[in-house]
């Protein structure tokens, strides 16, 4: 996960987040919460609840990586629990987000691809991506790059910037997805 990749002539890193990264991270997203609609939250999350957040996601046993170019973290994603309920349990929902100076570089394929790898590592079997506004191409085609596929639309289930926005529904399998039961499953012969 830590090879590096030349964006801009600057080596890019992906690797896991830490405590020294929330900073960058809680700036990054506060950029996308006041400007974009990808997220629909209104108000910007300071620095603790970012960290809470962070720590949460890791504590699930889910990754959560950052893309760095010369030491500076440039954008981030995180796969969560889809849902919390226990049927659920082997699908994950992606979140990424990337510093406005550095979008199409490529660091948000870098970061979606690694968050796959680790994701499938941990045994989960599905990702799904819930994307903020329809018009959000560049996150549609980044997913689509990555092996997603549409399978949904919520119309006008958001209102931000004094209109209404839909969400794109995205899900793509990990790993063997459904052609089998689970490693811990078929270890007990369920």
């Amino acid at each position: 996960m830590n090879e590096g990749t030349s964006v801009a002539g600057a080596m890019l890193i992906v690797r896991p987040a830490v405590a020294a990264d929330v900073v960058r991270i809680a700036s990054i997203y506060r950029e996308q919460v006041l400007n974009g609609a990808a997220t629909f939250e209104i108000d910007p999350p300071d620095e603790s609840e970012i960290e809470r957040r962070w720590r949460d996601v890791v504590a699930q046993g889910c990754p959560w990586l950052v893309a760095a170019v010369d030491g500076r973290v440039i954008g981030y994603a995180y796969a969560n629990l889809y849902r919390t309920r226990a049927a659920y349990r082997y699908t994950a929902e992606d979140s990424i987000y990337i510093d406005a100076a550095h979008r199409r570089s490529g660091a948000g394929g870098r970061l979606l691809a690694a968050l796959i790898a680790e994701t499938t590592a941990g045994g989960f079997r599905q990702m799904v991506a819930v994307i903020g506004d329809s018009a959000n191409a560049a996150s549609v085609r980044l997913h689509e790059r990555c092996g997603f596929s549409r399978v949904g639309l919520l119309s006008a289930v958001g209102y931000k910037f004094g209109r209404w926005i839909d969400s794109v529904l995205m899900q793509r399998s990990l790993g063997e997805g459904p052609a089998s039961a689970p490693p811990e499953l078929r270890r007990r012969g369920v």
